[in-house]
């Protein structure tokens, strides 16, 4: 301790000349005053958004000024434990009193967990307690960190790490926000099962594989029948491959597929889902130009009437933010997309960022689904047409030491499904925003 203080004291002068930066040495002060076993980390961001259009008409505008403040501490006193915790508190001041639980949750523990032998390059690992988690690209287990809370797990997961690969066995279920109460999990709706990661199969090709069960059985989910008949749960296999990897020219590319069985409710459920990715860099002088082209597509129910058979893709609990659109509009569920993104890189710290999105339902009796996985609407008819619409995007970023800035502009244009099934209001989204992080 007093070594730390000593050090906190010497540091002080060059803490006060960097104004613009008030907290920039902070995280390597406490690291070397604890000689690498204490880490630390902060963010604030505050992002104001204006929404037009919400929901296509159905819901009221939004112009929320969002505020995220986060504490993290990590502490390893010896090689094979590591504690780590973070605190967060989210607010929505421009909301009112009726701010939801999706934007706003006073001080509580985001994090808290355990490490058993965290950095050991082979042999046995173990992890406990609550965690944001991302396996793969977030699709089907992520942490979008867009989000006003992002989510958070109770997990517990065990592996064993090989040179070819790593083994991993986890049960992890999503915490409930509650405002004004201590968050809690909701263990009645969890994923258990084994996520397998190989790092280099062939020529730096990764090849995740993945088999996970979905079991829900909680107030609110599926409900009506009897327990002994079993109509009342979710019970949904997802059994996956992910390969990611160079091609030719300098290229990259990503595939993934799921394919699941199971029970939804009374209803047999069948479900699956794909996305590919093709991207590349060039470079010229200073300046970058990224450049991608993805497809994504998940199954719907082809008759929604028939209550023996279900075929909507289960999202599990996906990070979908931009995956549809910078507006977030959609979910993997009943779905076809197309996306392209480029990304100019005009100086080191500034880049320019145009996105393009055309989305069409996979099935025209099944409905549309929000990024969350809820239902949006569905054609009576099943005779309503299957585009969606097109949405457009501009972002631009700009990153100075610790700080991030930036602003972008969504307008979504109503497609034919969209037009004859809502208010068909057009979807617009303006925002600007600010991250402070160490």
């Amino acid at each position: 301790m007093i070594r730390m203080l000593v050090v906190l004291n010497l540091s002080l002068p060059a803490m006060h000349a960097q104004w613009w930066d008030p907290g920039g040495s902070l995280p390597a002060l406490f690291s070397n005053a604890t000689r690498g076993k204490l880490e630390m980390n902060f963010e604030f961001r505050t992002r104001y958004e204006d929404r037009t259009g919400v929901t296509f008409g159905k819901d009221p505008e939004q112009n929320p000024m969002l505020i995220r403040t986060r504490l993290g501490v990590s502490y390893q006193p010896v090689p094979w434990v590591r504690f780590s915790g973070m605190a967060q508190d989210a607010r929505a001041p421009l909301w009112g009193p009726s701010a939801p639980n999706t934007v706003r949750d006073d001080a509580d523990m985001h994090e808290g967990y355990i490490e058993l032998f965290p950095d050991r390059n082979e042999g046995f690992w173990l992890s406990a307690g609550r965690q944001m988690l991302n396996y793969g690209e977030g699709r089907l287990i992520g942490a979008p960190q867009w989000n006003n809370l992002s989510r958070t797990y109770d997990q517990v997961r065990v592996g064993y790490r090989l040179p070819f690969g790593q083994f991993d066995f986890l049960l992890v279920s999503p915490v409930k926000i509650r405002i004004a109460e201590f968050n809690r999990p909701v263990l009645g709706d969890r994923v258990w099962g084994s996520y397998n990661s190989f790092p280099n199969v062939f020529r730096q090709m990764l090849v995740d594989v993945y088999a996970l069960r979905h079991d829900q059985n909680r107030e609110g989910g599926y409900t009506g029948g009897s327990t002994r008949e079993r109509t009342d749960r979710l019970t949904v296999n997802t059994f996956g491959l992910r390969m990611a990897g160079p091609l030719a020219l300098g290229a990259k590319f990503s595939l993934e597929g799921a394919m699941q069985n199971g029970k939804v409710g009374p209803a047999s459920h069948r479900g699956v889902a794909w996305s590919s990715d093709v991207s590349r860099r060039w470079t010229l002088a200073k300046t970058t130009f990224d450049l991608s082209g993805e497809y994504k597509c998940a199954s719907g129910t082809a008759n929604p009437k028939d209550a023996s058979r279900d075929g909507t893709f289960d999202q599990l609990y996906a990070a979908n933010h931009d995956r549809f659109g910078r507006e977030d509009l959609f979910g993997w569920r009943n779905l076809h997309n197309i996306r392209l993104l480029g990304t100019f890189g005009v100086l080191k710290n500034v880049s320019l960022n145009a996105m393009y999105n055309n989305s069409w339902l996979a099935s025209a009796r099944d409905g549309l689904y929000s990024i969350s996985g809820n239902s949006i609407v569905r054609s009576a008819t099943g005779l309503d047409g299957r585009h969606i619409g097109q949405e457009a995007d501009a972002f631009v970023t700009f990153k100075f030491h610790h700080y991030t800035f930036g602003s972008g502009y969504g307008r979504f244009f109503n497609g034919e499904f969209i037009e004859r099934t809502t208010p068909h209001a057009s979807p617009n989204y303006v925002y600007v925003f600010q991250t402070y992080s160490l």
